[in-house]
């Protein structure tokens, strides 16, 4: 059984690709969403308890190899998986979307290592675009009173400033519409993630478009392991361990 974590387009892509190669697979979404777009496969949703708890599963579920295809900033969940495969000693590859680093304008963006530093960059922003996600939105406490733009897919539990307008909505996004919404909306600054990835990135071009200035959070450090960057490669990489190490890979 291959256990994928991760909700990501990725993930879903490459459960597919198992699937249809006959791999039997376990997807592991973290339960952050309330109608998240569903794998093929058997699909697990919820946290592990850290660590231990999910040494506890891998050892618990005949799982011979783990796909860590989750979120590029869902540092905490990789930690575990890391910790996990080596005290297992099952097989770990991260499944990891490239980043935006080589896109045509990342020279010019304001690369910062975290909200906090994004926060003071742009805080001389009066209509700033926040892409960051829901979860990081207490860190904006000090923009109340900018006129923000805020897409989310979906809302806090807490209440947002009055001063600032929702746009609720799942990518992807495309040139034409990202340039309508920050005309729109006279977006000064575009605050986001290196997320990577397609379906989001029109948001960056609509800034070079329109000359808007992008902060931008640079992925978190992870520690070393095997790595993609698409689901197509990850597949290779199952069906090539499964032919060279057949049988349980199941330790401890």
């Amino acid at each position: 059984m291959i256990l994928i974590l991760g909700g990501t387009a990725e993930a879903r892509k490459l459960a597919a690709l198992l699937s249809e190669a006959g791999h039997p697979v376990t997807s592991s979404l973290a339960g952050r969403v309330s109608n998240p777009a569903m794998p093929v496969g058997a699909v697990r949703i919820g946290g592990f308890g850290g660590t231990d708890g999910l040494i506890r599963y891998l050892r618990g579920s005949s799982i011979t190899a783990i796909v860590d295809a989750t979120h590029p900033f869902a540092a905490t969940m990789s930690e575990h998986a890391a910790a996990a495969a080596a005290a297992t000693g099952l097989p770990l590859l991260r499944l990891t979307r490239p980043g935006w680093s080589g896109h045509p304008g990342a020279t010019s963006w304001i690369w910062v290592p975290d909200l906090h530093e994004a926060v003071a960059a742009g805080d001389s922003s009066n209509r700033p675009f926040i892409t960051t996600g829901r979860q990081t939105l207490d860190a904006y406490a000090g923009w109340a009173q900018k006129q923000a733009l805020v897409r989310l897919v979906e809302m806090p539990a807490a209440l947002l400033p009055t001063a600032w307008t929702v746009v609720r909505s799942r990518g992807p996004y495309d040139l034409d519409s990202e340039l309508e919404l920050f005309t729109r909306y006279g977006v000064d600054l575009l605050v986001t993630k290196d997320s990577g990835g397609r379906h989001t990135i029109a948001k960056l071009d609509a800034a070079g478009r329109l000359a808007v200035p992008v902060i931008i959070i640079a992925r978190p450090p992870l520690a070393a392991a095997p790595e993609v960057g698409d689901p197509v490669a990850a597949a290779q990489w199952i069906s090539d361990l499964e032919l060279h190490q057949p049988g349980d890979q199941q330790s401890g």
